[in-house]
């Protein structure tokens, strides 16, 4: 029969499966950059992980320690904040009662007189008011006199309205003088005061 084919050149028209592919340029030239970036990358040895966690670990000890010794350094500032303040409420006066003493030294002397006549107890009460002034001033302790001068509520107490000839809300009588220390009141006037004409 004519159909048949020779075997051989049946072979002959099927491509060699073995046959390579020339190479070209760029496979070169890929070929090459894998050769040059494979040994690059072997190189670079992954980070160590138990390294990097024993320099985080001592990293963490040493803030712990900081901050340890800075709350304690706090708490020092604190206990010592607390001392001072209590001991200047305790002795805030230290001064203050020494220079009272002398006073009551003048008040000691004047009643150990013996026949002493009003005069005398006159004259030493006027000493020891002098002295106890003395002591006010040193300290800043000034006196409320508000005498004819126009009621402040701020510096003084009403303690009655009165019928006068003196403008209204006018001091017209002291009763009792007011203190202030610098310029706290540490003590009001107690006073009478005008009426207005009004009422």
């Amino acid at each position: 029969m004519q159909n048949s084919q020779d075997p051989k050149e049946t072979q002959d028209s099927q491509p060699d499966q073995t046959e390579t592919i020339p190479a070209t340029d760029e496979t070169i030239a890929a070929g090459v950059a894998d050769a040059v970036e494979t040994p690059q990358a072997e190189q670079a040895p992954p980070p160590d992980l138990e390294q990097l966690l024993k320099e985080a670990e001592m990293r963490s000890v040493e803030h712990h320690d900081a901050w340890m010794r800075a709350k304690a350094e706090t708490e020092n500032i604190r206990k010592r904040a607390q001392t001072d303040l209590a001991n200047a409420h305790k002795y805030a006066v230290d001064s203050f009662s020494t220079e009272l003493l002398t006073v009551m030294d003048s008040l000691d002397a004047a009643l150990a007189v013996e026949n002493a006549t009003v005069e005398n107890f006159k004259s030493g009460m006027e000493l020891t008011q002098k002295q106890l002034t003395t002591v006010f001033d040193k300290f800043n302790i000034k006196v409320i006199n508000p005498q004819g001068e126009k009621f402040d509520p701020h510096q003084h107490q009403a303690m009655t309205m009165v019928d006068s000839d003196l403008a209204p809300n006018t001091v017209v009588q002291v009763m009792q003088k007011g203190y202030k220390l610098n310029e706290r009141i540490i003590r009001p006037a107690l006073v009478m005061v005008s009426k207005s004409q009004d009422t």
